[in-house]
């Protein structure tokens, strides 16, 4: 709050790098031009071409594109003089593997890569704290903007009953590939790969429910919410109804517990769109603590269930990379994460998208063998659940029935050190 108040009397540059320059980092660059005081100094992806292309395609200059300094591995840029790198590749072993690196060597992270996050994010925010450094969640995407929420309502004394987003979704799609991807977004290949540059991976993720779960689970590991009982439920659910199913069953709702995580679809069963939806935005529902309070819901016009006990507030969009810039500047002015992994309360779990054979190799999230549900760190563990974030690569060592859960036994990872010292370090924490 009051950070552009802030900004007027910084006399220092805040010097970026960007490590991956896809979608979400275009979406910041389209901004880049408006921002006071921030210089992108680097940018680290495999593919320099392209990324340059991206840089001009989101109203960079030429001059502008030419001062940056464009590499293909970060090492060769880990030591410069850059304050607050932004890890946006979207892999979540790759992922780790930099944000470590980063840290080590005294520098604030962003991690745009929320499946990094939820795989290894307990481990990488207590390193960054050994470390005296920032290990932020990026502003923009839905993780950060329900904390914001969550951080509003609890610091003003209200109990969060259940916080989340909202989303497209129906079951038929938890089995759609990169292939068919397109067509429920109503876009062509073309439309939508080429002159939007959108990954069909990443977006049959945000379909099949499988960022969804990375999602929340980030959100769950970041404010201390509990996960559903059996995974995220996504009911159709309008703005104006969500303080009135929100809230625990045994109140004449429909989520598992008091202070819980859970996503609403955008569409009923029937794959209809319902009435004043909130595919794009984010949402909590609070709880008056006392009758007073219940009258003030009242008394001041706010939305709540029929005992007037609940209600919610909701953001109807989120801004995803046109507002990473907030991330920046709170680390820089403020010294302070746009959230941040707190507990390893959740994971995701891989489930079979379809039969498995020995043999397979397996393609993370999104791809065509696997699908995410968000369960707790103890199941995880006890029942030695792989992680969808571990996905990519391994190669199936016995045949899998389709929906079948997929343990790490099942499978033969080739995971770096780092990673496999991660995972433990949370595992030890439960």
């Amino acid at each position: 709050m009051f950070l552009n108040t802030k900004l007027q009397s910084r006399e220092k540059s805040i010097k970026v790098a960007f490590i991956g320059c896809g979608k979400f980092v275009s979406m910041f660059l389209a901004q880049y031009n408006q921002l006071q005081k921030i210089i992108i100094d680097t940018i680290v992806d495999i593919n320099i071409d392209n990324a340059k292309k991206n840089c001009l395609k989101s109203g960079l200059t030429i001059e502008t594109v030419e001062k940056i300094n464009f590499v293909t591995s970060l090492d060769e840029a880990i030591d410069r003089d850059i304050e607050v790198f932004i890890e946006a590749t979207g892999n979540p072993i790759v992922g780790t593997i930099h944000a470590i690196k980063i840290i080590e060597s005294k520098k604030h992270i962003i991690l745009v890569n929320v499946e990094a996050d939820v795989t290894c994010g307990k481990y990488l925010a207590d390193l960054a704290k050994e470390n005296n450094v920032i290990c932020s969640m990026a502003y923009g995407d839905q993780p950060s903007l329900i904390m914001e929420q969550i951080e509003w309502a609890q610091l003003n004394g209200f109990s969060v009953v259940c916080a989340g987003k909202g989303t497209k979704y129906h079951p038929d799609f938890e089995y759609s590939t990169p292939d068919t991807v397109w067509g429920y977004y109503g876009l062509s290949k073309e439309r939508a790969e080429i002159e939007s540059g959108m990954n069909p991976k990443m977006f049959n993720s945000f379909l099949c429910g499988d960022k969804s779960a990375i999602e929340m689970c980030a959100v769950s590991n970041a404010s201390n919410l509990k996960c559903p009982s059996n995974g995220l439920t996504f009911p159709p659910v309008g703005v104006y109804d969500i303080a009135k199913n929100l809230i625990p069953k045994e109140e004449g709702g429909l989520i598992d517990y008091e202070g819980q995580v859970e996503v609403i679809s955008s569409i009923d069963l029937n794959q209809k769109n319902i009435a004043n939806d909130l595919r794009w935005g984010v949402f909590i529902v609070i709880k008056a603590q006392n009758q007073y309070v219940k009258n003030c819901f009242k008394d001041y016009g706010m939305v709540t269930d029929s005992s007037g006990s609940y209600s919610a507030i909701w953001r109807p969009y989120h801004y995803i990379g046109l507002e990473l810039a907030q991330s920046i500047y709170a680390i820089a002015l403020d010294q302070k994460a746009t959230g941040q992994t707190v507990n390893y309360n959740a994971d995701v779990a891989a489930y079979a998208k379809k039969d498995l054979k020995a043999g397979d190799k397996l393609d993370g999230e999104g791809g065509f063998c696997a699908k995410g549900k968000l369960i707790t760190s103890k199941k995880s563990k006890e029942e030695k659940i792989l992680p969808l974030g571990l996905t990519d690569g391994a190669i199936v060592k016995k045949d899998i029935n389709k929906d079948q859960t997929i343990r790490l036994g099942d499978v033969e990872l080739n995971l770096p050190e780092d990673v496999v010292k991660a995972r433990q370090y949370q595992y030890d924490l439960i």
